[in-house]
């Protein structure tokens, strides 16, 4: 059952092995007088990604439009192994087993509890009602013995069995979202809840696809949102199991909720429990980089209360400065006027009220002590030293690096320019209040993915230039 992931979409190199791959083996039992072979195929060589599988049979063609390169491949082996059948007293047959899961699985199993870990598990796509047919690794071996067993027999059993595929299913359809639901939550991670519609996540499946194609061969990792998985995970497929019972003898001999009971069962390294858990040493490179004061706890939500103020402080300035047409004058009056009079009413209401305790505000809070006072003034200087050397910098004429930076800032000004103050400033105090603190708890996936996102630069960089260099050796 070995084959390359179906998730790389690459059509030599699953015609490689399902295709040429199949077809050396096909000579190679007619070649040593080989009497049986039974081939390990796929329902997706009937799936064309588009139209859900309702109980299907033998009957159904194969797919005009498959749903990716491995399913087209996955039949044109098929075919072969069918035609084969009968070349030199070879007795071939094909088995079609759908959705294979069981202990040992590197593939579904491992891929979802990753998803779990990175906070993907309580998604699923579409309306979760799509019903699929799974099949358990212990029966999918029990079918094999099977077809061999029928293949061997002699007489008409054997001609009947022999140059036919057949679906191999736990006969016990459910929903698919049941299926991973049950799995990750077995395993301690939360299960899919929150429902997104097809064609809302689709295009950026088209989106991830296209960028694996052109930066693949840089080193990036094989994606798991590709359109034929969403397809995958989106429709319903279900076969009839019949012609596999009265022809070869296949039931089940492991049940689905046992088969789901061992699978989990087989995981304990990947439960939740038994998971690593980092515990961070120091600031947060988020806090590190808003300066670990005031800011950094107001912007990552450290102190509830004073982020709650800096908001309140935020909406005031946007309703009376940027959003009314006020002068600065009369929008800093009113700023004032309610201010003075939230300060009154405070002052004058007593320590409990109805029995609750009313925090007074201290007077510290309006002392400026000086060394805030000093660090004020130190900023402000450093400012406007380093806008100073900058511009002194530019007038020399020899950092070309400045002068790039410069312009880019400059471009980046205009850009932001074209936008209406509201809409900046909006999307300023929304990205502070969010992006941080985003960052701070994502800190390890963001680092990651900008370390890939170098490494894959740093590579593309090189092959461009090896190959600028090899061009002007030609020339």
């Amino acid at each position: 059952m070995a084959a390359p992931n179906s998730s790389i979409n690459n059509y030599q190199l699953h015609h490689s092995v399902n295709v040429q791959g199949t077809k050396n083996v096909i000579d190679a039992c007619v070649e040593l007088n080989v009497k049986r072979l039974v081939y390990t195929s796929s329902p997706s060589v009937v799936f064309d990604g588009v139209h859900g599988i309702h109980n299907g049979n033998e009957t159904m063609p194969y797919a005009h439009s498959p749903n990716d390169h491995y399913s087209a491949t996955k039949a044109e082996g098929e075919a072969l192994v069918i035609k084969a059948n009968g070349t030199n007293g070879l007795l071939t047959c094909c088995i079609r087993p759908s959705s294979i899961f069981g202990p040992g699985d590197r593939l579904l199993v491992p891929s979802l509890v990753d998803a779990a870990r990175k906070g993907k598990s309580k998604f699923l796509i579409g309306d979760g009602n799509n019903v699929y047919d799974f099949t358990y690794v212990e029966n999918v071996a029990h079918a094999h013995i099977c077809a061999d067993r029928a293949l061997v027999s002699e007489g008409p059993v054997s001609e009947k069995v022999a140059g036919e595929a057949y679906f191999i299913t736990n006969m016990e359809p459910m929903k698919f979202w049941e299926f991973v639901s049950v799995v990750v939550e077995g395993l301690g991670y939360e299960g899919p809840r929150i429902k997104i519609p097809t064609f809302v996540i689709m295009p950026f499946a088209h989106l991830v696809e296209w960028i694996y194609r052109l930066l693949g061969p840089y080193g990036m990792m094989v994606p798991q949102l590709t359109p034929s998985r969403i397809r995958l995970t989106s429709c319903s497929r279900t076969f009839d199991c019949s012609k596999a019972k009265d022809r070869l003898g296949y039931a089940p001999i492991v049940t689905l909720q046992e088969g789901l009971r061992r699978t989990i069962e087989s995981y304990t390294h990947l439960k939740a429990e038994n998971q690593p858990k980092t515990k961070r040493e120091g600031s947060s490179k988020a806090s590190i980089y808003l300066g670990s004061g005031r800011v950094a706890d107001t912007l990552l939500w450290k102190d509830k209360k004073q982020t709650f103020i800096a908001l309140l402080v935020l909406i005031a300035i946007y309703f009376n400065f940027i959003a009314s047409e006020n002068t600065i004058i009369s929008a800093l009056t009113k700023l004032l006027l309610f201010a003075s009079i939230f300060l009154f009413i405070h002052g004058i209401l007593p320590a409990k009220i109805l029995g609750y305790t009313l925090e007074k505000i201290p007077k510290s809070w309006f002392h400026l002590s000086e060394d805030m006072s000093h660090q004020i003034a130190l900023s402000v200087a450093s400012s406007w030293n380093i806008a100073v050397n900058v511009l002194k910098s530019l007038a020399d004429g020899n950092d070309w690096v400045l002068f790039f930076k410069a312009v880019l800032s400059l471009f980046i000004l205009s850009f932001l320019g074209a936008f209406s103050l509201q809409s900046l400033y909006t999307i300023g105090v929304t990205f502070a209040f969010i992006a941080f603190y985003v960052y701070e708890q994502k800190e390890e996936e963001i680092g990651g993915l900008f370390i890939k996102t170098h490494s894959l630069g740093c590579k593309l960089k090189s092959d461009l230039t090896r190959k600028f260099l090899s061009s002007k050796k030609i020339d």
